[in-house]
């Protein structure tokens, strides 16, 4: 390890990972990564399940190194931006000409009482991982995810594979809130009673009680969990719970090695222009340990997704290389899967587009994944949402016994480009058995068209 850098990235995620394949040849450059390996966070309820082994999630180091750069393996434990200082828990200093805060975001655990008890934990990181394995290897059979989203429902369905009895618990009134509307919801909240997970909905936790661990999850609708009922379980920390209470209710921003008042932060994380800069020169920061603006909107936005980490960094490389490059803002494309029904979602929902002032005219259609004469055709649901005022397509939702990653990706696309539903039914489109409706009809056209109809009349 040398003293000095051109450039030093702090992370050692999807982030710094593109910004060492597009730049570690072109420079001194270091990724600084505490962590044992990289990992493939969104797949670890799929080890849960068994799905897939753990190696598997690892992501191998030549990702950096062979790129040219240089990986240290140490924590950051302060950065002195007077003197372009960083300063290592192992490894004393090293000094910069730029840096890059690269650093990721750590579970959010609200403070509620009790939340500091053995077998209370969030679910972001390998060591999360491991810690929930080892119980549920040994025994666990109760376990509360407090957080309907899509890793919160992910792993609800993963520990009820494992044959522990699950309840999922979030405030809001439906599942997936920032994802979906209440109609595609409601297929989701079908297929997790069905498949026997205990869903409490309206519910926020108010208090967690217990001795040496977690045995009681109070809810503020006067709901108790409660957890004594369920014989106790040691992990391989040799630690005894009765069952466990995993939050998966967002991210903040891993800022802990910023010890002093000069980088300017907000409550999202560390601001920064459409360049990546920050407030200090030759500081640049990028994904979830950062705080930016929607495309749709122009406001502030939560975009904690490596889907929008990896971009923020491919835009501050072309910036660093000397090419014109702006990241315009989050769009926030996203996807799960429950059971039989593949769900996503991109843009604003219905009831955001309301909340941001928009006036929003839906448009809809149901077809199949493939000619309906075929004998594996699913159903394929797709709602489309447009500002009433410029036509403009805002969000877009798709619910489907098959993949929905592609069309989310494409109604993604329409949005970036600001696309508007005349635009969309022009769409050219092709068609297969196997891979598609008849070509007498496209799922995304016909959505567009409905909108088109509405507009037309009114």
């Amino acid at each position: 390890m040398d003293n000095k850098y051109d450039l030093i990235v702090i992370g050692g995620g999807p982030a710094g990972i593109t910004l060492a394949k597009r730049l570690g040849n072109k420079m001194k450059m270091a990724i600084i990564r505490p962590e044992e390996y990289s990992m493939i966070y969104c797949a670890m309820p799929y080890v849960i399940e068994n799905l897939i082994d753990i190696h598997k999630c690892f992501k191998t180091d030549t990702l950096v190194t062979g790129s040219g750069a240089e990986l240290i393996r140490d924590t950051v434990t302060n950065v002195d931006f007077s003197t372009s200082t960083i300063h290592l828990k192992e490894s004393g200093q090293i000094t910069f000409d730029k840096l890059v805060i690269a650093s990721g975001a750590n579970p959010f655990i609200p403070p509620v009482e009790g939340y500091q008890l053995e077998g209370v934990m969030g679910f972001k990181t390998q060591r999360d991982l491991e810690k929930v394995m080892s119980y549920v290897e040994n025994g666990l059979k109760k376990a509360i995810v407090i957080g309907a989203g899509a890793i919160g429902i992910e792993l609800a369905q993963a520990l009820r594979h494992k044959g522990l009895d699950v309840s999922l618990v979030d405030m809001a009134s439906q599942l997936l809130p920032n994802l979906v509307g209440g109609e595609f919801a409601q297929y989701a909240v079908e297929e997790l009673i069905r498949n026997g997970i205990h869903l409490v909905l309206n519910s926020r936790v108010e208090r967690l009680k217990g001795k040496d661990f977690v045995n009681e999850v109070h809810l503020d609708n006067g709901e108790i969990i409660y957890l004594n009922e369920y014989a106790p379980c040691i992990g391989n920390n040799n630690v005894t719970i009765k069952g466990l209470v995993i939050f998966a209710t967002g991210v903040v921003p891993e800022l802990s090695f910023i010890n002093n008042s000069v980088l300017e932060t907000d409550k999202q994380g560390i601001v920064v222009n459409a360049q990546m800069e920050t407030n200090i020169p030759n500081v640049y920061a990028v994904g979830d340990c950062t705080q930016f603006k929607s495309q749709i909107t122009g406001k502030t936005s939560p975009g904690k997704l490596a889907t929008n980490a990896v971009p923020m960094a491919t835009v501050l490389a072309k910036h660093l290389s000397g090419k014109p490059a702006s990241y315009r803002g989050f769009i926030n494309g996203a996807s799960t899967k429950i059971y039989n029904y593949y769900i996503g979602g991109t843009g604003l929902t219905a009831k955001n587009s309301v909340d941001e002032g928009f006036e929003v005219v839906k448009g809809h259609s149901q077809l199949t994944t493939q000619f309906p004469i075929m004998p594996g055709k699913k159903e394929l649901r797709v709602k489309l949402l447009a500002d009433k005022n410029t036509a403009r397509i805002i969000g877009g939702q798709i619910l489907s016994g098959e993949p929905v990653t592609a069309l989310i990706d494409l109604i993604s696309f329409v949005i970036q480009k600001e696309s508007t539903v005349y635009d969309l039914i022009d769409l050219s489109y092709s068609a297969q058995p196997y891979q598609s409706f008849y070509p007498a009809g496209n799922a995304i056209v016909m959505a567009a068209e409905q909108i088109v109809n509405q507009l037309e009349i009114n």
